[in-house]
């Protein structure tokens, strides 16, 4: 049997990168899938198209995870096309660097907005199906810039370090209802975004890495995927880094 077999999941921002392969991973594991996607319309398109040869139920939506109502909208769909949710990945979010003294106040609300925001959003409007249920799984992608910060990334780090914070107040108040939160922490992760940068550069970085090379996307979601499944059924309140020994 599947992990994952007929559960319902939910990942935001599933266009391109981990979103992406969390996404594939679930639907390889038997789950029905609802992902969303918002600038990349083309890819969120072929994703769906993409996963349906597992056999599950695949459906893309168009929505901005940091906007209150649409963030709403959005589960009160779901439930309706799905039936239920069992677990909602907060994976949506965006960069914007550049040093304190030059960052300027939209690119601070932007990326909190996006980043943290959305995830009270998804949160509140989820945990209303899965308090229902009294059952359900949350899984919120911070990063390990969010526990160890990063120069050139304050935006970022703030908005990342919120989610961890966020995720363990809320794995204590939902936790006697069967309902788990928790944190998967990536470090250095090969996407799209990182294979247009110098290869000199990537090599620093992995010199840097204990295990002396970047991670896959895949790595990040298989953590998913024992924090969605029943495997992890008694985890909650965690951090999981997934940085082959950054931290």
């Amino acid at each position: 049997m599947k992990l994952l077999e007929g559960k319902i999941a939910l990942v935001t921002g599933a266009s391109k990168g981990i979103g992406r392969k969390i996404a594939e991973v679930f639907a390889q594991q038997g789950a029905h899938v609802a992902f969303t996607y918002l600038s990349s319309v083309e890819k969120g398109q072929a994703l769906e198209q993409e996963l349906t040869v597992h056999g599950t139920t695949i459906k893309g939506y168009r929505s901005d995870a940091s906007d209150f109502a649409q963030a709403e909208k959005l589960i009160e769909d779901i439930v309706a096309g799905f039936g239920s949710l069992d677990i909602v990945v907060n994976n949506a979010g965006i960069t914007k660097d550049g040093l304190l003294m030059r960052m300027t106040e939209e690119n601070w609300d932007d990326v909190l907005d996006i980043n943290l925001k959305s995830v009270f959003n998804v949160t509140k409007a989820a945990s209303k199906i899965f308090m229902k249920n009294r059952k359900g799984s949350f899984i919120n992608m911070s990063s390990v810039v969010g526990i160890q910060g990063n120069a050139g990334q304050a935006n970022y780090a703030a908005s990342k370090a919120g989610i961890i914070g966020f995720s363990k107040s809320i794995a204590k108040e939902l936790g006697s209802r069967n309902i788990r939160t928790n944190v998967v922490a990536p470090g250095f992760i090969r996407t799209e975004m990182t294979d247009v940068l110098d290869p000199k550069v990537v090599a620093g970085w992995e010199a840097g890495i204990p295990m002396k090379r970047g991670g896959e996307a895949e790595d990040v979601a298989n953590t998913c995927l024992f924090l969605a499944s029943d495997l992890s059924a008694y985890v909650t309140g965690q951090v999981i880094a997934v940085d082959g020994g950054m931290l």
